[in-house]
Order: C-alpha cells, then structure tokens, then sequence
C-alpha cells in the first residue's frame, strides 16, 4: 500500500471527473434554479462553491509537493473539510471570522466577495514563509485577510474561542455607548471554526460557557460556532456522538447539525444559522460532520495507527466526489468543464507558487521581531480630556488640586477616571469590580461615574475575562481587564502568550493597500491589571502570594510594569493606555497588594509612602527606573522593584546609620527594563545588590538583570549580588517571612558585599 495518500485521493476524484457520463436531461434547470430540492443553493452558486473547494484541495496537495522539494514549510491542510467554503460564501465579508487551521476553502470562498486580493498568490507566498507574505510576512502559515476581516490564528487548539466570544459580547454593548467597531457593521456575527478533538480543550469549553451565560445575562452574543467534526484528531479518536451530546441540549446555545456528505443541506443549515445568529443575536453551534484525508499533516503516516481498510473507507467517503457527483448530474457544469476548471486551477496555483518561492526570506533579527518593537518615549503622547469633562467625573474637585498625598490605592482609581474620560473607548471588567469596588477598592467609584455599560463584572473565570479582553479590543475598544491575583493569571495565560501578545507578530505583512509594510493589521491593545506580588501579612498563602512573575517575563512583546507608589501607578497607567492606545500593545499593570494601603515608609504616621496626583500630561516613559539616594561616593547599588522598593528604602536608612552609602533603584518596568541605566549606576558604584522578591530559580527578573551585568565587559570586576525568596510556595500565616526576602536579608547581604574589593 502506499503510505502517502495524496495519489489514491486525487486519482478518485480525476477518475470520477473523466468518466462521468454528464446530466441526467431530467435533472438539468436553469443556472439560478436550486441544485436539488431539499436546499436553496443554486447551480451557479455550487459551481462557485466546488471552484473555491478545488482551490483548497489543490493548495494542500501542492503545499506537499513543495515541501519535498524544500520549497514549503507547511502541510496541515483542510482536505475533507471543504464544505466550510458554504460559510465562506454566505457570510458577508464584515463577520469577523476566527478560523480552525483546516479552512482553506472557507478563505477561497471568502476572498471571493474580496477587494482586490491576490488569494492564489498569496497563499503560496504564505506557505513558502516569504517576507511578503501578506498576513504574517513570513513569521507563521496563518489564514487571514484585514480586508475581510479574518484575524490570523496559528494552531493552538481552541485558543480563539474566547476572544471570537468577546468580540460577539463588544459590538452590542459599542452600539449602545455610540462607539465604532473595527470596520464592522452592528449586525454583523462573529464565525468561528475548529474541530471536534479542540472540544476536548478546557479553552474550548471556556468559550462556549462564556456564550451560554450572556444567553442567560440576557447579553447579546451573536457568535456562530461551527464545529468541523472528522472524528480523529490527530490519532485519537473522537466517539461518533460525542460532539452532539456535548452541545444538543448546551445552556444558552442553538444547536443545529449537518452533514458535508450533502453540501445543499450544509448551505441550508448553514443559512438558517446565521439568519438565527443575526437576527436573534444570540450564539449558536453549527456540527458538521465530514472526514480528514492524507492524515493530520504531511508527516502524519496514517497507516502508522489505521488499518488500510478504515483509510480507503475515509477516502471514498470524500465529500468532494459526492459534490462533483451532484454538479455533473443536475446539468450545472459539463464533465470537460469541471475537468478543465480542476485544471486550470491547478496550474495558475503552480505558476503562483513558482513565483513566490522566488520572493524574498526574512533575513535579518531586525525583520522578525520588528512587530514587537516597543515604542520611545517620544513616540507616545498624553491623551487628556477637556477640563470640564475632567471636572464633572471628578465630582468638581480635580485630583492634582488636592495637595493632600494618599495611598496607591486611592490613586489608581483616580487615574483610571481620568483615562476614562479621555478614551470613551475604555472599559474595565472583572471579577467584582463594579459596585463592590475590587477586592482592594482599587476600582471604587468607576462604577458609579462611568456606568455598568462601561466598568461591569464579569463570570469568574479568568479565561473568559482575558477572552473578552481580546475581541473587545479588537473590535476596536481600551479594555482595562482586571485579573483579581496574580496567581489566577496562570490559569489563563496562554490567553496573553499565545493570543494577545502574539498577534502583532502574526499580522504584520503589507496587509493592505491602506497600510505601509510591518503595519500590524490586527492588534488588541489592552491593559491588563493584576493584583500581586506576596507580603500580605497573615494572609492567603501561595494563592494570594504568588511571588512569581517569570511566566510573564517569557512573553515576547509584552509591556509589564510594576508601581510602588501611587505617583508611578498614575503616570505608569497612562503610559500602558498610550502604548495600548497608539501602538497596540498588550500591557500588564502588576500591583503590589501589600502596598496597596501602606501610608508611612520608616516610622507610624511618617506618610512618607504617600504621593500627590501627577500632573494630567505626564507620562513615565517605558523602560525608566527611578534611583533614590544617589550620590558621590556611594558604595552600593541596591536594584529592586515592588515591595523590594519598599523593603530597600529602609534598609538603605539604616545602612547609612552604620556608615554604609547605598542607593536604590526601582526598576519600575520589568519589561521593558531600563537595564542601561542599572548598569551605569553599577558602573558608578562598583558593586550591586538586586532584591528579588520572587524565587530564586526563574521566579522573577533577578536572573535576567544579573545576565545583563554579567557580561558587559564595563562592569568587569564589579561585585554582584542578589537576595531572593526561597523555591517554595508560599505559606500561610507567619510562615510566610520565612521563605520570603526580610529586611535583615537586604541587610545583612548589604553590609557583606561592601566588605568585598572591586577588582
């Protein structure tokens, strides 16, 4: 037998082509007449439909070829899965559309209704990793258009399904507040496709509870899901009625099924779905039985796990051939037709795809990360609204009128309201953040200035808020996404690191005639806030004291900062808006929970760690730190951030009283950290001390910085140290500061590493 199926596929359906005996006289009508009775797709709409399939199964198999010859760099292809060109097709061009990586023909059928795209062209430049790559200039195959409004998505299963939700919630709670959404009309749907093993994935079931609850929420969600099912994935099988009784009877979802068998009754189903979807603005699950073929990618053998028998059972089940079947038989095309349009396909995709596996590589580091290029400071500006719309959110007393200096708590609400006012766009949801404030009132009163329509809770799930985050934002929203403990972020990273902060990266071709080349045409700004960070005295263990951020400094692109004080919360929240805003970044504001309410520094009642309100136009440039106590002579360089900040400025007092100068120096930004700065104060002082609060072992940006220092040969022979938290989870109660960096840590480290000589 033969273990590449490419030939027996194609040789079933060109045999079938050449020997057809054409029309049944009975069965011909005319071209706008329905092809059968049971289903309202007309012949010439199904002649357009199977030339869109042909397109996808040609793409596969060329794709193939090409990687033999090391030409192409992907074969994942949607062979079997062709009836999804029926969503393609109906759908209108402005219903965003997050697609399974097997949607070859629905992109065919799309492009179609297009404006001028190149489809052939550029789904050879895609699959060669060309540089001109339209939609990810070489850096992933990934199916997308900005034209048609299609995001691009790489291949982490189900992954998509949040944020396809959260763009469903946005647009209705947008056409409320007056807001445009992202080129999309009211009344669009959002489309989104997978398989039925992704269903196995709890992101999956995310998204599908996040739609059934706005069904019970009486909130709009008009989402189509469109389940592909050819009951295997990859090589495990998927039990033949597990998709239907998962989703039948699903809380808050229509539930309607189909069979690519008979591609008139996939367009009717499909039609009623959407009008069901559109007019009801209520979220429905579309099951479409149909069948892989040539196995899960090129390098997938399938004999390797399936006996012959079953694999020429799948492949005579090939929807294709009954569809060929149906055209040539009703009179729609002629069988020297058909052959000649399968043809001809073919060789305007090899003509494409000799020319793009000509065209240039990404060739150079600048190139490939140039999407994720952070902005300079003088590439951000300060968005702030009229005085009398300031005046009025803030109750007629502006914030920086006050001279009275409060806590980072009560600064961070003040300034989100002003955010607020300045971007009407902005929103901010989570988990009791609305009437009740947050946990930590960090959130008080934006409920009642701005309104549930605004600032809303949200199901406690931290995938649905980071989900919802993501379609808002890219339909065209600020989300101000509140994650209520640092440690809940893990449930749902892969949220930030595989879908937000990658799809810049992924969509930065020359998308359109309208955007210059590396433009990002797809972005989902955001500002994340976290409540973090460890030191809550007697309280929550490693859940509420979650002394690790190393899972975040692996993000590439990805804004983080951490204020320890509310003057730098204030400036530092307007700077992520500005990048979210400007440059579509995806930031991550963490805050320090046991500096939440601390009022004093060294002493009760010093008030030291209270700040007044930034003037409204400031900003604090990415990648700044801040040093404190910096002078001639200094012995130390303390490098922290946080609650190290905190810790550090006491022990520098009491260093000082025992004759030791130290400075300290507050990161601020651990991405992007102003590391050039750390170095020249080392540089300054011969020796460096960074207080960790995370754990030692790749907890925390300790590592990082001591890296850094390590090999500029500037700094050779200075002496370099750290102190960090022990590799435990944090206990409860007084437990805690056993494990966790102490003031007399900080101390006694201090005093030792100005005993040793600089070399």
């Amino acid at each position: 037998m033969s273990l590449r199926r490419e030939g027996p596929v194609t040789e079933r359906l060109l045999a079938l082509l050449r020997s057809h005996p054409g029309a049944d006289p009975a069965a011909s009508g005319p071209m706008d007449a329905p092809i059968v009775a049971h289903a309202p797709m007309t012949r010439r709409q199904a002649v357009a439909l199977f030339e869109s399939a042909i397109q996808s199964r040609l793409q596969d198999l060329l794709s193939r070829e090409m990687k033999d010859k090391g030409l192409s760099y992907y074969t994942i292809g949607s062979s079997g899965h062709e009836a999804n060109a029926v969503f393609g097709a109906l759908l209108r061009t402005t219903d965003t559309a997050f697609l399974h990586y097997r949607s070859g023909a629905f992109m065919a059928a799309r492009l179609r209704q297009g404006r001028g795209e190149t489809p052939f062209f550029d789904a050879m430049l895609s699959f060669c990793a060309s540089a001109e790559d339209p939609i990810s200039g070489g850096r992933h195959k990934v199916l997308g258009s900005p034209t048609t409004h299609v995001p691009p998505q790489t291949s982490t299963i189900a992954s998509h399904l949040p944020k396809a939700v959260g763009f469903a919630m946005a647009m209705q709670r947008m056409e409320r507040l007056g807001l445009p959404t992202a080129g999309v009309p009211y009344d669009s749907v959002v489309y989104c496709s997978f398989g039925d093993a992704s269903m196995n994935h709890a992101t999956a079931q995310a998204g599908f509870h996040a739609a059934g609850a706005a069904t019970l929420h009486s909130q709009p969600c008009p989402i189509l899901f469109a389940c592909e099912d050819n009951g295997i994935g990859i090589s495990v099988r998927t039990p033949d009625t597990f998709v239907a009784r998962m989703m039948q009877n699903r809380t808050g979802i229509r539930y309607f099924a189909c069979d690519s068998q008979d591609y008139p009754g996939v367009w009717a189903t499909a039609l009623e779905a959407i009008e069901f979807v559109r007019s009801q603005r209520r979220p429905a699950f579309v099951h479409t039985k149909t069948v892989r073929l040539m196995g899960h990618a090129g390098s997938d053998v399938e004999a390797n796990y399936m006996p012959l028998d079953a694999i020429e059972k799948n492949e005579a089940r090939d929807p294709l051939l009954g569809f060929a079947d149906l055209l040539l038989r009703s009179g729609a095309i002629a069988p020297a037709a058909l052959l000649a349009l399968y043809e001809d396909t073919d060789r305007r995709l090899r003509r494409a795809a000799d020319e793009a596996s000509r065209r240039p590589k990404l060739t150079t580091v600048d190139a490939i990360v140039q999407p994720l290029r952070l902005p300079q400071a003088d590439e951000l500006t300060v968005r702030v609204a009229d005085a009398e719309a300031r005046s009025k959110a803030f109750g007629g007393k502006l914030p920086e009128d006050d001279q009275r200096p409060r806590h980072l708590a009560y600064r961070i609400p003040q300034a989100l309201t002003d955010l607020f006012v300045a971007y009407p766009e902005a929103f901010l949801f989570g988990e009791d953040v609305a009437k009740k404030g947050g946990v930590y009132h960090a959130t008080t009163g934006l409920h009642d200035t701005f309104g549930p329509g605004r600032v809303f809770n949200t199901i406690l799930d931290e995938t649905t808020i980071l989900g919802l985050a993501q379609g808002m934002a890219t339909a065209g929203c600020l989300p101000f996404p509140e994650i209520q403990y640092l440690a809940y972020i893990h449930n749902a990273l892969d949220q930030i690191r595989g879908e937000a902060a990658s799809l810049q990266f992924f969509s930065s071709g020359k998308n359109c005639r309208d955007l210059p080349l590396h433009t990002p045409a797809f972005q989902n700004p955001m500002v994340v806030r976290v409540a973090g960070l460890a030191y809550q005295k007697g309280f929550g263990g490693h859940f509420h004291n979650d002394n690790s951020v190393g899972a975040l400094l692996d993000i590439p692109g990805l804004v983080i900062g951490v204020p320890a004080r509310g003057d730098d919360a204030v400036r530092m929240l307007r700077t992520m808006a500005a990048a979210a805003s400007q440059r579509g970044k995806v930031c991550v504001c963490l805050e320090p929970i046991a500096l939440y309410m601390q009022k004093d520094l060294h002493a009760p009642n010093d008030g030291l760690w209270q700040t007044g309100y930034p003037p409204p136009d400031e900003l604090l440039p990415l990648g700044e730190g801040q040093a404190y106590g910096a002078a001639d002579g200094d012995q130390l360089t303390i490098v922290t951030y946080g609650n190290g900040l905190w810790m550090s400025l006491r022990v520098q007092q009491r260093l000082r009283a025992q004759g030791v100068r130290a400075r300290v120096f507050d990161l601020r930004w651990l991405a992007p950290m102003p590391i050039d700065e750390v170095k020249r104060h080392v540089q300054a002082t011969g020796r460096c001390l960074v207080v960790d609060e995370c754990r030692a072992t790749h907890g925390g940006p300790s590592p990082l910085v001591l890296a850094a220092l390590c090999q500029d040969p500037a700094l050779r022979g200075c002496v370099l140290r750290r102190v960090a938290a022990v590799d435990t989870y944090v206990p409860l109660a007084a437990a805690a500061n056993l494990v966790l960096v102490q003031e007399p840590d900080i101390e006694a480290a201090a005093l030792a590493i100005v005993k040793e000589a600089v070399r």
